[in-house]
């Protein structure tokens, strides 16, 4: 119990308790169903653990810590707890994210840890929507097959450095060519390819009944500007809703004005704001 009664690593017997927290917003939430699904919350198999807590016998909040640490419904006093006696015994992960409250509150007492931070993204609109797109989707845009998997990784390479700053190769080794081969193997990567250039791509990273969440947004430089993401972003919709899940979401920095001004013209709207911080 670690000091308190209210909080303790769940088991894989008790992902029922966890689905009823992840179903009061399925959105926000579908990361860690797509985890629970996959996994089966088995510790080996999510690289970490689950932690709820408690009032009395009712579960209110959960915190899944691995590599990257998800509140869930988190309340403040699930807060402390989960700063004071789950996440030091865990190695420090690589993020934090989530509505922006809680994990802002989260990384205000984990700080002296496991800080300092690379970077505090506390302003991120977490969007979604549940229709076409409002613009003519791209008809090329099209899920990659396995055998251009050489083509469409320096893409994502590129992406990933440009989002996150540091150079997958170098972050995770083969982990991270490993991970853009299994999306494709799942027909979950989306792309323009032409001459064996990778214009514009993105990938559904989570899916979990009616939702689904894309990932990896990216454009080529020399096509930038030029009105391409729109309907390109458009065309992924309207596949994704066909095929995967009906509602696509996906949560985007403040900053990036160019990639919110795209956002808004497909037809997004915004549900809630989430945080990152990365660590």
């Amino acid at each position: 119990m670690l000091g308190t009664t209210n909080l303790r690593v769940l088991t894989p017997e008790e992902m029922p308790l966890v689905r009823s927290l992840t179903a009061l917003d399925p959105a926000v939430n579908v990361f860690l169903q797509h985890r629970l699904d996959v996994t089966g919350m088995r510790p080996r198999w999510m690289g970490g653990r689950m932690w709820g807590w408690f009032e009395g016998e009712r579960i209110v909040s959960a915190c899944y810590v691995a590599s990257n640490v998800v509140p869930l419904n988190a309340s403040p006093e699930a807060v402390a707890a989960f700063a004071e006696h789950a996440l030091p015994q865990a190695p420090r992960a690589a993020s934090i994210v989530g509505p922006r409250e809680t994990v802002m509150d989260l990384w205000g007492r984990m700080a002296p840890l496991w800080g300092p931070a690379r970077s505090v993204r506390d302003e991120q609109p977490f969007l979604l929507i549940d229709h076409d797109g409002l613009v003519a989707p791209d008809p090329r845009v099209r899920r990659v097959l396995l055998d251009e998997v050489d083509v469409l990784y320096p893409a994502s390479v590129a992406m990933f450095t440009e989002e996150v700053g540091v150079d997958p190769e170098v972050m995770s080794g083969s982990a991270y060519r490993a991970r853009v081969t299994q999306l494709v193997g799942q027909g979950w990567s989306f792309a323009i390819i032409e001459d064996d250039t990778v214009l514009f791509k993105a990938e559904v990273g989570a899916a979990a009944g009616d939702v689904c969440q894309v990932q990896g947004v990216y454009v080529h430089p020399d096509v930038r500007g030029q009105g391409l993401a729109a309907p390109a972003m458009a065309a992924v919709v309207q596949q994704v809703r066909r095929t995967i899940a009906p509602v696509v979401t996906l949560y985007v920095n403040g900053h990036n004005v160019p990639a919110r001004r795209t956002y808004d013209r497909v037809g997004f709207r915004q549900h809630t704001t989430f945080a990152t911080i990365l660590l």
